[in-house]
């Protein structure tokens, strides 16, 4: 597809989707089809009334012009008529032949009609009289500046219809404004903000639908605040008696029971943590502390400090682009992030190496995380990054997960206005973090 091609599809596009652009055409069709309806009864209308009425006066007035004329045609009589009348006259005969406009090329009178047929044939005896004594006088119009008027008055009904649509894009326009307001509100509530309710414009239909859908809005911010406010009082309530159970647990006597409850502990530890930091999290970019970062010296602490005991044995692929320029990161949450993707691909790698790469694209910094395992099935890719999801439940706590690492990790990239993507590797999973540079979130 050519990009001029490209283009049209585009505006097509666009006007199909703009329920303005549609009313505008509508309007635009309409007045089109109103003008055409009226010029066509119109002219039936004149054209009956020049059959009935108009042409035997005509007519009449020739027979007198002519015999007015004399016969042989006096060309004095006829240059007179002509100055005082918008005429045009050609004399032909024996004895005469003149003709008020010599600069002309056609005398067959096209404005009155077409030259083939009974019709043209009929228009042109209308307008021409013929003497005793030979002598054909051609009746036609002299003053041809009419035709520039009707140019004029072409271009200025194209004008007002122009200047009507524009007008009535205008007032659609005005009319449907609190849609766009509604679907910018709508867009907000859907990512959590319900900070900045619609502002109701009119108090019409629309008027009513922005504060139907503000109320939405304020009954799913106070019940998704009871709901957080419930975990969050669950999970620091959960906190002190599970301190004191680790303590107590370690006061057992060593052996694969006391393994297995310190395990569980731990788990139920991480749930809390990782819920309490995904509520702190929810709150977006002021749940962070920024400060200008290097992506790639982040990368190499959550390295060093996190999994060195584990790499040791496992090969590590490090790829990080030189010359990154410095990001306002988190430095804790993004090594959060970096420790949550690498601990995923540990214990899903089936014991291959691990490629982690950096690079950077025009408005954005990217980093990826791939193991070797056996991926997951497309189906499920979507639902990943879900809180307590787990592609294989069994598998994924045998191994120690609480299936909120993933979660966590999206909800780091969307607090640095960024973004988290999955993806099969083939074979392995491929895990993408983009952070926009400055300018570009």
């Amino acid at each position: 597809m050519t990009p001029h091609h490209s283009r049209q599809q585009r505006w097509a596009n666009r006007v199909r989707h703009s329920l303005q652009g549609r009313l505008v055409l509508l309007f635009l069709a309409l007045a089109i089809a109103t003008t055409a309806v009226f010029l066509l009864g119109a002219r039936a209308f004149f054209a009956n009334g020049w059959q009935d009425f108009a042409r035997p006066l005509l007519s009449d007035y020739l027979d007198r012009v002519a015999a007015d004329l004399g016969s042989p045609p006096d060309v004095a009589r006829a240059r007179a008529l002509v100055e005082r009348l918008p005429v045009s006259i050609r004399i032909e005969g024996p004895q005469v032949n003149w003709t008020s406009h010599p600069l002309r090329i056609d005398y067959r009178y096209r404005e009155f009609g077409t030259n083939d047929g009974a019709e043209g044939a009929g228009m042109a005896r209308l307008f021409s009289r013929r003497s005793a004594d030979g002598h054909t006088v051609h009746f036609g119009l002299g003053d041809w500046r009419w035709h520039g008027q009707r140019i004029g008055v072409v271009w200025a009904t194209l004008a007002g219809l122009l200047g009507l649509m524009a007008l009535a894009y205008l007032v659609v326009r005005r009319l449907l404004r609190p849609l766009a307001d509604i679907g910018s509100g709508a867009m907000r509530y859907a990512q959590g903000d319900f900070s900045q309710p619609i502002a109701p414009r009119r108090r019409d239909e629309l008027g009513d639908l922005a504060q139907r859908v503000n109320h939405m809005a304020s009954s799913l911010q106070q019940m998704l605040e009871s709901q957080r406010g419930l975990l969050l009082a669950i999970s620091h309530e959960l906190r002190s008696p599970l301190t004191r159970a680790r303590l107590n647990a370690e006061l057992v006597a060593e052996g694969p029971e006391r393994d297995a409850l310190l395990r569980d502990l731990a788990q139920m530890r991480d749930q809390i943590s990782g819920l309490l930091e995904g509520e702190r999290l929810a709150a977006g970019a002021s749940a962070l502390q920024t400060t200008p970062c290097d992506l790639n010296a982040l990368v190499s602490e959550a390295v060093a400090d996190g999994f060195a005991d584990q790499l040791l044995a496992l090969p590590l692929d490090l790829h990080l682009a030189d010359d990154l320029p410095s990001l306002p990161l988190d430095p804790i949450r993004l090594r959060l992030l970096l420790r949550n993707l690498l601990d995923n691909a540990l214990r899903h790698g089936a014991g291959a190496a691990i490629e982690l790469s950096t690079w950077r694209e025009t408005d954005a910094l990217l980093l990826r995380v791939r193991d070797h395992g056996p991926g997951v099935p497309a189906e499920l890719i979507p639902r990943l990054a879900e809180p307590f999801y787990r592609p294989d439940a069994a598998r994924t706590r045998a191994a120690g997960g609480v299936g909120l690492g993933l979660y966590l990790c999206r909800l780091v990239a969307r607090s640095h206005g960024g973004s988290l993507s999955f993806a099969n590797a083939s074979p392995g999973l491929a895990v993408t973090l983009r952070l926009p540079l400055p300018g570009e979130a």
